[in-house]
């Protein structure tokens, strides 16, 4: 049920933007739509199941500019965080005990509507605030012995990030991508030691627009 809610609200949110997005630019523009890729580092805040700053993540989105220094679009981005631990005994419960090493692995995949504001309209540079919005699917694994533990779950998701969009050209079809960002998603997952309720994380994007 928590889910189902979930995800309406999301849609509903979905289906505000694209409206806003009609309303305020009837007419298609292709020129006004804009792609980024970028290179992420991430880093979690509040859990040491996995290490504290790992760069094996990718981000993508497609922005329209509705209003002369507001963007609207999708996104969807991926993170992989690893750690190994060395071989303990671990207190499962008053009567059980584990002697292992693991290796544990934390991935995220969040996607939904993301928007911006321009602080500045300069002819090389625009300097930005925005906000992702949407839902996130986490899976934790600890890999232990020739076993594994995985817990999977759904929650909501919301980013706000600063950045900075650089032009070579003054036609700015073509230019790179630096932002900064927080994230926090109600994600709940079971690990092999204890639960993780709620994600957050801190990290930077660097990557091109198009």
């Amino acid at each position: 049920m928590k889910t189902n809610k979930l995800f309406r609200k999301v849609a509903i949110v979905a289906c505000a933007l694209s409206f806003f997005t009609v309303q305020a630019h009837a007419q298609w523009n292709s020129e006004k739509l804009h792609f980024t890729v970028d290179w992420q580092m991430n880093a979690p805040l509040g859990t040491d199941f996995a290490e504290k700053i790992s760069g094996w993540g990718m981000n993508f989105e497609v922005a329209y500019e509705v209003l002369p220094k507001w963007e609207v679009g999708v996104f969807a981005n991926f993170h992989t965080n690893h750690k190994y631990v060395g071989r303990q005994t671990l207190a499962l419960s008053p009567t059980e005990s584990l002697t292992t090493d693991q290796q544990r692995s934390a991935y995220q995949l969040p996607f939904g509507v993301t928007t911006s504001y321009n602080l500045y309209e300069g002819s090389h540079v625009k300097p930005y605030v925005g906000v992702k919005l949407g839902t996130m699917f986490a899976r934790n694994t600890t890999y232990y012995g020739s076993r594994g533990l995985y817990d999977e779950a759904w929650g909501f998701y919301v980013s706000p990030e600063i950045g900075l969009k650089i032009y070579p050209r003054t036609d700015r079809r073509f230019g790179f991508h630096v932002a900064g960002f927080y994230n926090y998603a109600t994600n709940h997952t079971q690990t092999l030691l204890g639960d993780i309720d709620g994600q957050s994380d801190v990290g930077f994007r660097l990557g091109i627009l198009f």
